[in-house]
This record gives C-alpha cells, structure tokens and sequence, in this order.
C-alpha cells in the first residue's frame, strides 16, 4: 500500500498548507497515540518525546502534537530544541514509547514536518507508518478526562545528549591543539554542538548559532558550506564542521577552506576503521561517486547501494550486518555509535581518524579521487516513464558499452518535480558533461517525436 503523508523522513510541507496545518498535525498525534496505545505491554502510559528545530512554527506544531497525544491517554515530554539524532537516543535511553521530532531538517524556515523515532531510536517501519495514516481517516476522539495524557518538560536533555555525544571519541583521545570552526544553520545544534567539540578539548569558533526563527539554513549549515570555510580560512583554523538545521547532516573542509562531502568522510571513516581491524562493508547510494567503489573494491572492501535516502541505507547496512554507511549530501550512519544519523557523532567519528593517523583531513582522502559528474535535468510530463522508452533505453547502454568500467550512468525520475535526471560519472569531466546531455537530447528528441 502506498504511503499518502509519509514520504522518506516523515511528514513534511510548507507550514499553513495540508498536511502541515494544526489541525492535521494534532490529528496526526492522536493517530500515532492510538497506535502507541494498542501495542503497549500492561498498564504502563505510554510516553513519547517531542523535540523540534528553530522555526518560528515549531512552536504552534508542538502545541498541536501535545493536544494529539494527550487526547489518546500518552504523556509527553518536550525536549525544546534538540537534533533529531539527539532525539532519537534520548526516546531509546529514557526507554520512552516513541520520539517526534519537529523538523524539516535543511529546508528553509517557511517548511516544517514531522518525524517519528521507534523506541530503539530507529525510524518508523513502513508497516507503522501505513498504521497511523489509517488513523487519520478515522474521526479524532478523546479518552475519559482522567486519562489524559500529561506532558512535562524534560530537564537537561542537552546536557544528556552532549555527554552521549562523547562518549562516541575515544577515551584515550582528545581534540587539544585543534582550533575548528563549527556551522550550527542557525539550528537544532546551535547550543549543542560547540559545547561537545569545546569539553573535548578543541578551540571552537561558532558560527551560525544566533537562530531567530526564520534564518535557519539560510546561507550557513551543511547545504551553504561556503560561510564555514571562508570563516576557517579568516580565524586560521585546522577543520571546518558543518551541520544542518536538525544536525543529521555533516560536510567538512580542512585548513584551506577545501570541502569534504559525505562520500569523503565515508572513506576517512571506513579507512580507519581498516586500520584498527576488519571491515566487512559500507553502503552508499545510487548517487555515491563510482571513485568509493573502486576505492574499496581495490581494497577487498564490500560496497553495496541502496536508494537515495539514509532510511534505505540504514535498511541495506541491517540487512549486511555492516555498520558503516552514508550519502554524498552528508548524512553518515555508524551504528556501532548511534542508531540513526547524527551529524556531531559523525564529525568526532572523523576527527578520531585523524588523531590517530596523525594526518590532516586532506591526507586522510588524498587517495580517494572522485570521478568528475555531470547532471542533467529533462522536464517531462508527470508520469513520464523512460523505461518503457526502447530508444532512451538503447541509448544508456550504449553509453555504459563506451564507459566501460570506467563510470556508469543513472538516470531517475525526481520524487518531487516532473523531470527526469540524467547523471554521467567519467574519469573526465568533459566525457561525462558531453555523455550527459547526449542522452537528454535523446530523451528530449523523443518527447518531440
């Protein structure tokens, strides 16, 4: 059954539109109150955790998830501004019936959504997900008035979470002599994340951390890297750390103000690992740089892809029993550290690889060189599908005959706009910029047709 709110992370939408409205959300808490209820063992109330970002419109939406949940009989405890990773490992160590977070993670302040955490800090099933939209076809009730649920506030979870945060370095580490530049998006993280890298011993420089409500994101954090390293390079700092506005994703760049991606740090992480003892895999995405899988193939490293999304990396590391895994966008899984994503524990992951190499961040990568992409975007009429196109499909494995072992080609349909994305990886950029738009002339050569 396809899922009608749900999409990869939750609920998500511009606030005041459907489904992200008061109404809709406080009838989403109640719906996912009923569930926590029908699966409770004995008498015990359930409890779950609400935390959010820093939008202006996280607070209405916490009201309403509140109200949800009180109605179906589930207390709750409000966190305040939190990571969602942080979420995620506050609900599994205060053995809580479930986590929400109110976020829409890089987006910009006008879009909010919701997120749910199971009580072992891991997303959703699907098959939970489909239960609660079930629930919200049925009419929005509520228990007997000495069955309300109570909500309370929940002391120290920032304090709780920064200590969880490291006790994922190691012990015999620290991070003296390091002077970093730390990017908070103006978001969940801001009072958060300095004060990690700042107790472990680094000079910190934050950035990024003065969150009005409306400025989350907006040219800072992991999707505008640009202001961390410019500010690295002007306050002479060895390391950049960028997150996003919920704090699940991560990018980096070194002393000279040169970015990391996640399959970079994926490959920093996964190589000190090696160097510590065996490591079976890592999982990327359709969209990992093909110079990863060489780089671990030429190693005896298994590579598997999964798609686009961590919940579907997550899924692929599960089913291998590996516990390394990530997106190019930056978010990072190492499930022997954490349940889900976590972009502060991904960034202490890396930085123990380099304390212990003795190396910089660009020694550290130095071998890993990634393959030139080119990515082209074709507007086609929704619904399109070029799979059942003989022509555009000929020409692909045409294309993947010339490649050879030497790149690949992906081509997908976008989960959110009527286009068709044709990406070339080559080991020269202009083989794959030209292979590229040689199979979007194709395409767009027979939607004219």
């Amino acid at each position: 059954m396809a899922r009608k709110y749900f999409g990869t992370d939750g609920v998500r939408g511009l606030v005041g539109e459907a489904p992200i409205t008061p109404d809709f959300v406080m009838r989403l808490g109640y719906a996912a109150g009923q569930v926590l209820t029908k699966a409770r063992t004995g008498a015990v109330r359930p409890t779950v955790l609400i935390g959010k970002d820093t939008r202006i419109s996280g607070y209405m939406l916490e009201a309403a998830l509140e109200a949800g949940f009180s109605a179906a009989g589930v207390d709750v405890m409000l966190a305040g501004p939190m990571p969602t990773p942080a979420v995620a490992y506050l609900t599994r160590a205060l053995r809580l019936s479930a986590g929400v977070v109110i976020s829409a993670s890089h987006n910009p302040f006008q879009d909010n959504g919701i997120k749910f955490f199971s009580d072992q800090g891991t997303k959703l099933p699907d098959s939970v997900e489909l239960e609660i939209e079930a629930g919200l076809d049925l009419p929005m009730l509520c228990v007997a008035s000495e069955k309300l649920g109570r909500a309370k506030r929940l002391d120290d979870a920032q304090g709780r979470y920064i200590e969880f945060c490291k006790s994922t370095f190691p012990n015999e580490l620290d991070l003296r002599g390091l002077k970093i530049v730390v990017d908070c998006a103006h978001g969940a993280a801001y009072n958060i994340a300095p004060h990690v890298f700042h107790e472990l011993g680094a000079e910190v420089i934050a950035i990024g951390n003065k969150p009005d409500g409306f400025n989350i994101n907006a040219g800072h954090g992991a999707t505008a890297p640009e202001a961390m390293s410019l500010a690295v390079q002007a306050h002479g700092a060895d390391l950049g750390i960028a997150l996003d506005g919920d704090a699940d994703r991560l990018i980096m760049c070194d002393a000279t103000g040169r970015l990391y991606n996640g399959d970079e740090l994926l490959y920093v992480m996964v190589m000190d690992r090696v160097s510590t003892g065996p490591v079976r895999g890592a999982v990327g995405t359709l969209m990992t740089n093909m110079a990863l899988e060489v780089a671990f193939k030429a190693r005896n490293i298994g590579f598997a892809r999964a798609k686009v999304g961590d919940r579907y990396v997550l899924e692929v590391m599960k089913e291998r029993g590996w516990i390394l895994g990530g997106e190019g966008s930056g978010h990072l899984l190492c499930l022997d550290k954490h349940t889900t994503g976590d972009g502060i524990v991904s960034a202490l992951q890396v930085l123990s690889a380099l304390k212990r190499s003795g190396k910089s961040l660009e020694e550290c990568a130095r071998e890993l060189v990634l393959f030139p992409q080119a990515l082209v975007n074709v507007r086609v009429a929704p619904g399109f599908d070029w799979t059942r196109n003989a022509a555009m499909v000929s020409e692909k494995e045409q294309v993947e005959r010339e490649l050879g072992d030497s790149g690949r080609v992906l081509i997908r349909a976008s989960g959110t706009e009527p286009l068709i994305r044709v990406m070339v990886e080559a080991r020269n950029a202009a083989d794959a910029d030209a292979m590229a738009r040689r199979i979007a002339d194709k395409i767009n050569g027979q939607l004219a047709a």
